[in-house]
């Protein structure tokens, strides 16, 4: 069946995605009035369309594309083909409730979180920069948030135990602070000051000796807190709660607190981008992706997924890993500022 003429796709967006995110393709003549449903094709693998109009098509990206740059075919349509940048999977079988750590050499760390009180076999993974995962940290109930210090070590908070563990360089720890509540976010200033969130409400700082003490409050959260240090010497913290609307608080070093933007549903992880660029996870259903957040605080999708959790930009490669709960993709970053045709 051939669609009206004349048809073109002109745009797609997101256009960096992983398995399961929604994005949508906008044009000219997609449907027909014989159809209203097209046949999508991404790569070799057929679309589930969510929805579909004329002139926008949203679909449901497949798992099995293998990532990297793919094809977007409408049946029956002639003419330029656009594309979709998929997240080529790091790793899978795990349980991540905040971002991943890489480290200087390009190894990413990943957790193995559990059930709050479940002990598993391997607290943290370690993927080498070939490829290689290995077992890095056992013994650690629900490890939670990781960072890296200045001292360059592996920094892990226990939302159970409610401690932070510094990681040596061959997996041993020891316990770094604690009496930190639900300890979840993590996240060290230019001083060396480490900011720990505790989802009940409290912002700990933590000295080099390990004494904590409270930093600032917010609303308790119903997830973990999550954490990062701005470029402009403030820490930004995401606390979703039951609320339509949640926030990103903004945290100067006078412990005053400012809501950044408010158009988030259940945000989780966040990171500066090596531009200095805020970049948040949402995880509410339907708009679930990674969000840019303008100067203006307008924020923008720029990648879409299904239940994630966090992100981390790789400055040793140029790339940034997305985290869902069970698996851990890897997009080159500069998708993030392409448009969707090759």
């Amino acid at each position: 069946m051939e669609l009206s003429s004349p048809s073109a796709i002109n745009s797609v967006r997101p256009f960096c995605a992983v398995e399961g995110g929604r994005i949508t393709i906008d044009g000219i003549n997609l449907s027909s009035e014989v159809k209203s449903v097209p046949e999508v094709h991404l790569g070799t693998k057929i679309a589930r369309v969510v929805h579909a109009s004329k002139n926008s098509v949203s679909v449901v990206v497949p798992q099995g594309l293998g990532g990297g740059r793919t094809a977007i075919k409408v049946i029956g349509m002639t003419g330029e083909t656009a594309f979709v940048d998929v997240g080529i999977p790091v790793a899978m079988g795990l349980h991540q409730v905040d971002s991943p750590a890489i480290g200087v050499d390009g190894s990413i760390y990943l957790t193995f979180s559990g059930s709050r009180g479940e002990s598993m076999p391997v607290s943290v993974y370690r993927v080498r920069s070939d490829g290689f995962r290995e077992p890095f940290v056992s013994g650690i109930t629900n490890p939670t948030s990781m960072t890296f210090g200045p001292d360059g070590k592996l920094y892990l908070s226990s939302r159970f135990e409610g401690k932070v563990y510094q990681i040596q360089s061959d997996g041993s720890y020891e316990v770094f602070a604690s009496d930190l509540g639900i300890a979840c976010g993590l996240a060290f200033s230019p001083d060396g000051t480490l900011y720990v969130g505790d989802r009940s409400g409290v912002v700990f700082r933590i000295g080099s000796s390990g004494k904590n003490e409270e930093f600032s409050r917010l609303p308790s959260s119903i997830a973990a807190f999550h954490l990062a240090w701005g470029p402009d010497n403030a820490l930004y913290v995401t606390a979703p709660t039951l609320s339509t609307f949640d926030k990103v608080y903004r945290i100067d070093q006078e412990s005053r607190v400012e809501e950044i933007c408010s158009g988030f549903g259940r945000p989780q992880g966040l990171a500066f981008d090596p531009n200095g660029v805020l970049y948040v996870v949402e995880a509410l259903a339907g708009s679930s992706g990674v969000y840019r957040v303008e100067t203006d605080g307008s924020i923008a999708r720029v990648l879409a997924g299904d239940s994630l959790i966090g992100l981390a930009f790789n400055q040793n490669d140029g790339s940034v890993l997305v985290a869902s709960s069970e698996c851990v993709y890897r997009v080159d970053s500069s998708g993030f500022l392409e448009n969707s045709f090759g």
